[in-house]
């Protein structure tokens, strides 16, 4: 970017209870996931009136994100956190993205997870 200013969004620790996974445990009902999204955003000066509407409200990924898993099942967390990737990337001034899922109640002793980094000129 030339000129302008980039904020970091962060959505973190979003709970939701959804299916995803393959086991027959995982296809048999939903369970609990934790997604954080951290959203790299340029502007083309930093917010001066502190409206909302100078920047990008992350209300929609929030709401966008809960809508997403709404009634499916995700077999694999890759694929949740490529849609989330997506979600996030589908607005213009969101230069990169970090997304990252947790199935937190899979094992006793550890969280399983998958994170990845998606943006503009990035695979």
């Amino acid at each position: 970017m030339a000129e302008g200013v980039r904020f970091t969004t962060i959505l973190d620790g979003l709970e939701l209870v959804m299916g995803l996974g393959i086991h027959a445990e995982e296809l048999a009902g939903p369970q609990r996931v934790i997604v954080s999204v951290r959203m790299e955003v340029d502007y083309p000066t930093s917010p001066h009136d502190d409206r909302i509407e100078e920047v990008l409200d992350y209300d929609f990924i929030r709401a966008d994100i809960r809508a997403l898993v709404a009634g499916r099942h995700f077999h694999l967390q890759e694929t949740l956190c490529e849609a989330v990737a997506a979600l996030c990337l589908a607005d213009r001034r969101v230069a990169q993205v970090m997304v990252r899922s947790m199935k937190p109640d899979i094992y006793p002793d550890a969280a399983v997870g998958c994170e990845i980094v998606r943006g503009r000129g990035i695979a």
